[in-house]
């Protein structure tokens, strides 16, 4: 079962990154967050296509996972992983960042369409997740809440009180995923804010701490179910390796492509690249 699973993550993971390349293109001037969405393609590919316990035909089902996008400008993976996984068509990625669309370029919280969180300003998801993975305990559901964070995003200080009280309040059902793909807006991430061992910090408040290959489906998806059932009154964080861009070879770990306009020649290559990939 879980090969099959794997396979289909995969495919799943091929067509999003097609798809994100189509809708930063389709906007055209406006830009889009290429690099940290190319970024965590599989990461959401993972969560929605085989990991969360989801019911696209019922969101607001109490007794959901949640996932929080904190690092909130991963939306070209966040938005295709939920048109995939089927909370809403793939015709409404078309829409992306029209004037009066409900996809902008950071998610708008839109239950009805699985998006848990409205986010832009960084560093105040996990605190959300927190709350959220707090009520689930106390109400004795056995809900897992997926909060994803950047490398850069962690030189915000309410990442640090989030994660004091995640351990304070022994929330074993709270898993935080770090995109670590060691570059941030301003440049690398260890010469704007050196974070040096994110694995030691993270230990030291009180997680369960584990690093990944963040393109390897197989290896994620093994890490994050290894971290649904490890219920030892801490919370879990995956520190998860990646490349800014990944996938496009003139984008991959170029701090311009943060934000950027893809041209049309440089969407051609793109495209090409990825078939020959495929």
């Amino acid at each position: 079962m879980d090969r099959e699973v794997l396979i289909n993550i995969e495919e799943m993971a091929k067509k999003m990154r097609k798809t994100a390349i189509d809708m930063a293109f389709n906007v055209g001037k406006k830009g889009a967050h290429l690099g940290p969405g190319l970024s965590s393609i599989e990461i959401l590919a993972c969560l929605y296509g085989g990991v969360m316990n989801i019911n696209p035909k019922n969101p607001n089902w109490e007794g959901r996972d949640y996932f929080i996008p904190s690092k909130a400008h991963c939306v070209l993976s966040y938005y295709t992983a939920l048109a995939y996984s089927g909370f809403f068509e793939l015709d409404e990625l078309n829409t992306f960042e029209l004037n009066e669309s409900e996809l902008g370029g950071h998610p708008v919280m839109n239950l009805n369409k699985g998006i848990e969180f409205s986010g832009g300003s960084l560093g105040m998801g996990l605190s959300q997740g927190v709350g959220i993975a707090l009520s689930r305990k106390r109400k004795k559901g056995e809900s897992n809440v997926f909060v994803l964070i950047g490398d850069g995003e962690c030189n915000e200080g309410a990442i640090w009180e989030a994660s004091m009280s995640a351990a304070n309040f022994r929330l074993d059902n709270l898993i935080v995923i770090i995109d670590n793909n060691k570059l941030q807006y301003d440049g690398k991430t260890d010469e704007v804010m050196n974070l040096y061992s994110l694995y030691d910090k993270f230990s030291a408040f009180g997680f369960n701490v584990c690093e990944v290959d963040g393109h390897n489906i197989e290896s994620l998806y093994n890490k994050l179910q290894e971290s649904i059932k490890l219920r030892n009154g801490k919370p879990t964080v995956i520190i998860a390796d990646t490349i800014k861009g990944k996938g496009i070879s003139f984008i991959e770990g170029k701090k311009e492509w943060h934000h950027a306009v893809l041209s049309e020649e440089q969407y051609t290559l793109a495209v090409k690249e990825l078939k020959e990939e495929n």
